[in-house]
């Protein structure tokens, strides 16, 4: 075993300690303000609190993924199924993006500069069938959220390889993680190895365990 992996016993202590604190959030409706605002209004969503630093977040695993063994596969639902390897997709179109970060435990940071694939442009590629509505992202760390496909056709939602110009650091979620900037930050995928289109939706980890099927940050949606 090398150093960068966990042992077994080490990773379920952490993760019944993360999982059994969060779901105790949701039961008692933790940072809940009840103030819902307008994001034209207020750029800062209700219960948030601005941070410079960027805070790590996991179930206390963190995959190393070497990149001549990255793949994203995607699925479900579409007319083009496709299979990518990290080249494959450093060849699809790249932009550049600046939005907001909201995470569901009360920090945001804003003007974050993220270099990857728009989602606008994996859906050309793809192709979604008409009855395809749903959407689930799977990651290597075993991981999953649902969205809709009309929140991840969003023009500033996009599938992210870097972060102020360097390369997207594996405790963040690197190679490559979702970025979804109007929703809480767990709907943004770490290590995303697979997006599946459904034509029903499947909630996701944390969905199951009392959060919010869609994540808004200006409803506060935080806990379901």
């Amino acid at each position: 075993m090398s150093d960068d992996d966990y042992k077994p016993g080490l990773i379920g202590q952490i993760k019944d300690k993360l999982i059994s604190s969060k779901q105790q959030w949701a039961k008692d409706g933790r940072l809940l303000t009840g103030e819902a605002s307008s994001r034209e209004r207020n750029r800062l969503p209700p219960g948030q609190r601005l941070v410079r630093d960027w805070p790590v977040l996991d179930l206390g695993v963190q995959p190393n993924i070497l990149l001549d063994r990255w793949q994203l596969t995607v699925g479900g639902l579409v007319g083009n199924p496709v299979k990518l390897d990290w080249n494959a997709f450093l060849d699809l179109p790249q932009s550049d993006s600046i939005s907001d970060i909201h995470c569901v435990t009360a920090w945001s940071r804003y003007d974050n500069r993220w270099t990857g694939v728009l989602a606008s442009d994996l859906l050309k590629l793809v192709k979604p069938k008409a009855e395809a509505r749903h959407i689930v992202f799977q990651s290597y760390d075993g991981y999953a959220t649902n969205v809709t496909l009309q929140m991840f056709s969003a023009a500033d939602v996009l599938l992210a390889h870097s972060w102020d110009g360097k390369p997207l650091t594996r405790e963040h979620g690197g190679p490559v993680r979702i970025i979804m900037p109007q929703y809480y930050l767990w709907k943004s995928a770490k290590w995303v190895k697979h997006i599946a289109f459904l034509d029903r939706d499947a909630p996701g980890y944390w969905e199951v365990r009392g959060y919010h099927n869609t994540g808004d940050p200006w409803k506060e949606d935080r806990y379901g």
